[in-house]
């Protein structure tokens, strides 16, 4: 799935081919894929409008358009926003294509049709309750502490409840526990106050680096060009079950962590026993 790297990646690479582009046209190819109004509406809300600005909450892609409402992306597990040409045809899995008055068009790519668009007047309805963006200034240590306090769940699990921490998925919290030698079953609210030091640190530090290098490419994401990005070269364990930890020379397992593949260093990551 997207996460916070890919998806900021998208709206990097989207603003100079949209921002102050007119949408022309606009073809529902399935139709589920709009969550709301009805397709027909979606149409009629969006065709002549204006993109004035591209922003990303969470793992949500967002246009504002002169209407004064906003169109709402979430690429979900396999979705990508391609720009191609306005005279491209659209390939088998594409969803949506939105055309613009610059000879190109957007297309929603979604192989297993899981994404969805929302045209809105008010975002938070579905953005609302996420929690805070954990690349802002107001995520502090202080926030991320209170966040896990009292919560006794696997701080994986927790690291990717979206209503908690908005943004942060499989592969980021993977690394991040990594970095922070935090196991990835061990409980939220015995961290410690230098694990919860390490841990907000190794979060934005990984964060930034995916950016940086464009998202990752494990599978479906591809960037609005067409090309993947390069995040996933660089993992430590994400993606890596049997391969060799860099740090210590040990053997990266995989476990399942809440129905959630997670990959780990047994050695740097290890699981404290809470005494009784």
């Amino acid at each position: 799935m997207p996460e916070l790297p890919e998806v900021e990646t998208t709206v990097n690479d989207l603003k100079p081919h949209a921002i102050g582009k007119t949408i022309i046209g606009v073809d529902v190819l399935s139709p589920n894929t709009i969550a709301e109004p009805s397709p027909d509406q979606f149409r009629k809300g969006i065709v002549g409008r204006k993109i004035l600005e591209i922003r990303r909450r969470g793992k949500h892609l967002i246009f504002d358009l002169d209407s004064k409402k906003v169109l709402i992306v979430h690429l979900r597990m396999t979705g990508a926003l391609l720009v191609k040409p306005s005279t491209e045809k659209p390939e088998k899995f594409v969803r949506v294509v939105i055309n613009l008055d610059n000879a190109t068009a957007i297309h929603f790519r979604d192989v297993r049709r899981f994404g969805r668009m929302w045209l809105l007047k008010d975002e938070s309805e579905v953005v609302g309750k996420l929690g805070p963006e954990p690349l802002s200034p107001e995520f502090t240590t202080e926030v991320l502490a209170k966040i896990l306090a009292g919560r006794s769940a696997p701080v994986k699990a927790l690291l990717l409840d979206q209503t908690l921490i908005a943004g942060i998925g499989n592969m980021y919290a993977d690394e991040a526990l990594y970095s922070a030698r935090i196991h990835p079953s061990q409980p939220a609210d015995s961290l410690k106050k230098a694990e919860l030091k390490r841990l907000h640190s190794a979060i934005q530090e990984v964060l930034l680096r995916g950016i940086k290098n464009k998202g990752a490419s494990t599978d479906t994401y591809f960037r609005p060009s067409g090309t993947k990005g390069a995040a996933h070269l660089e993992f430590q364990v994400a993606h890596r079950k049997g391969e060799t930890c860099p740090v210590c020379g040990g053997t990266v397992h995989r476990i399942v962590v809440r129905q959630r593949g997670t990959f780990f260093c047994p050695k740097c990551q290890k699981l404290r026993v809470q005494r009784t």
